[in-house]
């Protein structure tokens, strides 16, 4: 009998710690904030990608976005601008475990490459520590804006990314 409540214990309190985990407060402040780091690019080449051509941009802003993955309601945005190398950094101080965040482009200085390009206009960022990702450093895909009219040389560039086909 003993035994059987000595195993039945072990058991139990294992899963109960789990279990009270989720009722965490999910705003709690981190120990170690996340850091937040991406690039901002101007597709000089209407590729959909980035290319040789491709320049960042100085001054854009993006947003951080992160929503109730049931309700889809916004429970936390923060707008970080680029620096002079088209670079965004910042630090998240929550955890937001059960939510879907993304960085979004929101503007472009650059009245010729003011257009968010369709597909890279977003990128999808995790923000919480249970998911087996050891360091609290975030690398999000790079944001794209397409310019009005592809340069001159992309003729060029584009070649660089054709496939080859080789005969048998």
């Amino acid at each position: 009998m003993a035994k059987s409540v000595l195993l039945m214990a072990l058991c139990l309190l294992p899963a109960l710690a789990v279990a009270s985990r989720s009722l965490i407060d999910p705003y709690v402040p981190l120990k170690v904030p996340f850091r937040v780091e991406g690039k901002v690019y101007c597709d000089t080449c209407c590729a959909g990608f980035e290319t040789s051509a491709t320049t960042y941009i100085s001054g854009a802003k993006v947003t951080i976005e992160c929503k109730d993955r049931d309700t889809l309601a916004l429970v936390f945005s923060k707008e970080v601008t680029t620096d002079s190398e088209g670079c965004y950094s910042t630090s998240i101080a929550e955890d937001h475990k059960n939510q879907i965040c993304d960085v979004v482009a929101v503007s472009s200085p650059l009245k010729n490459c003011a257009k968010a390009a369709p597909g890279r206009d977003r990128a999808r960022v995790i923000l919480t520590e249970n998911n087996g990702i050891a360091s609290n450093r975030r690398f999000v895909n790079a944001i794209g804006f397409e310019m009005n009219k592809p340069l001159g040389v992309c003729a060029n560039v584009l070649k660089q990314y054709q496939e080859t086909e080789y005969a048998d």
